[in-house]
């Protein structure tokens, strides 16, 4: 089971990611808040808000209970990657 080891804010809203295997990329939560909504993640389109993010057993979180998982963080990961 993948888990996120850091995050490190490069942007107001991009996140450098470390992850437990080895690799690392880069979330950008402009393009992934782009296509989705929903109360908890509108908090997270405040830059003072978005930087209070913290990592919880593996996974991405903010104080609102807002978790994002490790392996979905992955996949985003890999696919700006590629692109």
């Amino acid at each position: 089971m993948i888990k996120v080891l850091t995050a490190s804010l490069i942007d107001p809203f991009k996140l450098e990611l470390n992850f437990s295997d080895h690799t690392h990329g880069v979330f950008d939560a402009n393009a992934y808040l782009t296509s989705r909504s929903g109360p908890l993640l509108e908090n997270l389109r405040e830059p003072a808000y978005f930087k209070r993010f913290f990592i919880d057993a593996g996974a991405l979180c903010w104080p609102n209970g807002l978790e994002i998982s490790p392996a979905r963080l992955h996949e985003l990961c890999v696919a700006s990657a590629a692109a």
